[in-house]
């Protein structure tokens, strides 16, 4: 699944319409949190020192990778529902959300970088 695949030809968003409009709700939640997670991954990058920000690159690629691995791994069996797409992003939504916490652990005194 490629992301925008499932927005539904150009569906708007409404919560309460029809599957497609639902599934673009989906989308565009995922979106918001995407760009809100990269906007604090940029913000924690230009934070840290030079020699901390390869391993923060390294963790945050591993961490694109399994997010996309795992919600599709969670939402294989709805793949081919009317329903999968939004259960799909609703997953990446949520997983991005929580990556939050990882992104902020760069800024703290537990620093996977600092020893």
């Amino acid at each position: 699944m490629s992301l925008g695949a499932h927005a539904q030809a150009g569906a708007s968003c409404k919560p309460q319409g029809t599957l497609a409009e639902v599934n673009a709700c989906a989308v565009q939640e995922f979106q918001a949190a995407d760009t809100t997670s990269q906007i604090l991954y940029e913000d924690v990058m230009r934070a840290l020192s030079a020699h901390e920000r390869p391993q923060l690159r390294q963790e945050h690629s591993a961490w694109l990778r399994e997010r996309t691995a795992h919600c599709k791994r969670e939402t294989q069996a709805a793949e081919t529902q009317p329903e999968g797409p939004r259960l799909y992003y609703q997953c990446l939504t949520r997983k991005t959300q929580e990556r939050r916490r990882g992104l902020m652990r760069w800024l703290s005194a537990d620093s996977p970088a600092k020893p």
